[in-house]
C-alpha cells in the first residue's frame, strides 16, 4: 500500500499523532484534520484512497464526515472508529456509507489491515466498473451493435429512459430489432432482476389474447379447468413487451388502458381486480397516428403509450451499421452452422452494403446464416449470398478509351 493517501479525522492529538506515525511506517501517506468542516472542505479538494474518522469529534459527528465523503468521493471507503461501539452506532455508520468500524483502542495493525481491505475494495469495483464499460463500449447497450449515428441517437435515448418507469413506444420497420430495443431498456433499468415477458398480440385472438395478458379464472370458459395467471401479473416488478399493438382489438384496448392508468387487471372471469406493477414497452411497425384517424385504435391508449417515443431507423438508412452487424452475426452463426467462414471478401462486403435490406437486420442475420452454409473455406464470397443480394454490388463503370487528339498544324 506504498503511497495510498489516507485523511485521518481525529480531535485527539495524542491519539491522531500515534496513528498518523504508525500508518506512515506502514506505507501510508497520511494528512489528518480535527473537525467536520476541515475534513469536508479538503474531501472536496483533494482524492484519497481512504479515510479514516473518529465518531466522536468535538466539532460533531463522524456520521457527518462519511456523508461527505460518500458525496464528494463516492468510491473511497471510510473507517469509523469508537469508543463508544454498540450495535446501533455500527448500523448508523454502516448505513452511512462506512465500509468497515472498529472499536478502541484500536491497534495499527489491525487499522492498516482494514485499511488495505478497504482499498483493495475500492480498486476492485473501480475495475469491475471499468471492464463493464469497456464491454458495454466494444458490444453497445446489451449487446445491440451499432456504428451509424441514427442508431447512436437510439441508444442514447434508451440509456436516458432505462432509469424511469416510463411507459414506451417502439416503432420502426419489420425487422429493425424492436424487441432487442425492448431488452435494452428493461436491461438497463431498476427492473433488470425482474421478468421480462414478450407477446406479440397481433399473433393470438382476441379472447385468448385477453387470458394470456390477464389471466382467468376455473371455469371462466370450456377448458378453463383452473386458475391462471397472466403476463401482466408474470412481469410484474418486470416489463412486458407488447409487440404489434396496433393489432389489438377497441374491446382489449380498453382493458390495457386500465392496466396502464390503474396499474391493475381483472382475470378473465373475475370481478375483483389485481394490482400489477409492470413496466410497459410497446411497439408497432404501423403508423398509430393513421390508426388513431381511421378509428382502428383509440386516441387515450396512444397518447398513454407514446409518453416516451423511441423509432428505429430502417436498415438502408444506416448503412454504416451493415458490416458490424454481419461481422457479429457471422461469429454468432458459425457455431450454428460448423461453417469455417470467418470473414467478407470486399466483393461481398460491397453487396451487403449496396443491398437496401427490406427486411431490415432480420433479412441480414438470415443473408448471413445462408452465406455461411454456401461458402466453402475462410471467406465468404459473393456468389454465397442470397442472389437478390450478390447482384446488387455495383457493376465497375467501364472508362471509354478516349480518342487520340488531332494534332494542330
Amino acid at each position: 500500500m506504498d503511497g495510498k493517501r489516507v485523511l485521518l479525522v481525529e480531535d485527539d492529538s495524542a491519539q491522531s499523532s500515534m496513528l498518523q506515525l504508525e500508518l506512515k511506517r506502514r506505507g501510508f501517506r497520511v494528512n489528518a484534520e480535527k473537525t467536520v468542516a476541515a475534513a469536508a472542505a479538503r474531501i472536496e479538494k483533494e482524492i484519497f484512497d481512504a479515510v479514516v474518522t473518529d465518531l466522536r469529534l468535538g466539532s460533531g459527528d463522524g456520521l457527518q464526515v462519511v456523508v461527505a465523503v460518500k458525496a464528494s468521493q463516492p468510491e473511497t471507503g471510510v473507517i469509523v472508529i469508537t469508543g463508544h461501539g454498540s450495535i446501533d452506532t455500527a448500523v448508523a455508520a454502516m448505513k452511512a456509507g462506512a465500509f468497515d468500524y472498529l472499536t478502541k483502542p484500536v491497534e495499527p495493525e489491525v487499522l492498516a489491515l482494514a485499511l488495505r481491505k478497504t482499498i483493495e475494495h475500492r480498486d476492485l469495483v473501480g475495475e469491475v466498473r471499468r471492464l463493464r464499460a469497456e464491454v458495454k463500449e466494444r458490444r453497445g447497450v446489451s449487446g445491440i451493435v451499432s456504428a451509424s449515428d441514427a442508431m447512436g441517437r437510439v441508444l442514447a435515448l434508451v440509456a436516458k429512459v432505462s432509469s424511469t418507469d416510463a411507459t414506451v413506444l417502439v416503432t420502426g420497420e419489420s425487422g429493425t430489432g424492436k424487441e432487442l430495443i425492448a431488452r435494452a431498456i428493461h436491461e438497463n433499468s431498476p427492473r433488470r432482476d425482474g421478468s421480462f415477458v414478450a407477446i406479440n398480440c397481433g399473433a393470438l385472438p382476441e379472447g385468448l389474447l385477453e387470458s394470456e395478458l390477464f389471466g382467468h379464472v376455473k371455469g371462466s370458459f370450456t377448458g378453463a379447468d383452473r386458475n391462471k395467471r397472466g403476463l401482466f401479473e408474470e412481469a410484474s416488478g418486470g416489463t412486458i413487451f407488447l409487440d404489434e399493438i396496433s393489432e389489438t382489438t377497441p374491446g382489449l384496448q380498453v382493458k390495457l388502458l386500465r392496466a396502464l392508468q390503474e396499474g391493475e387487471i381483472r382475470r378473465v372471469g373475475d370481478n375483483h381486480p389485481v394490482k400489477v406493477s409492470a413496466r410497459v414497452v410497446a411497439a408497432t411497425n404501423r403508423d398509430l397516428m393513421k390508426q388513431v384517424t381511421a378509428g382502428k385504435f383509440r386516441d387515450d391508449l396512444f397518447y398513454r403509450l407514446k409518453v416516451f417515443p423511441i423509432e428505429i431507423p430502417a436498415l438502408r438508412t444506416r448503412v454504416d451499421d451493415v458490416m458490424p452487424l454481419a461481422e457479429a452475426f457471422i461469429k454468432k452463426a458459425r457455431v450454428r452452422t460448423g461453417s469455417p467462414a470467418t470473414h467478407f471478401s470486399p466483393a461481398a462486403a460491397k453487396a451487403l452494403r449496396s443491398y437496401a435490406w427490406p427486411g431490415n437486420v432480420r433479412e441480414l442475420e438470415h443473408a448471413v446464416e445462408r452465406a455461411l452454409i454456401m461458402a466453402g473455406g475462410p471467406t465468404v464470397e459473393a456468389r454465397d449470398l442470397p442472389p437478390e443480394i450478390a447482384s446488387s454490388a455495383p457493376a465497375k463503370r467501364r472508362v471509354k478509351a478516349k480518342p487520340p487528339r488531332k494534332s494542330r498544324r
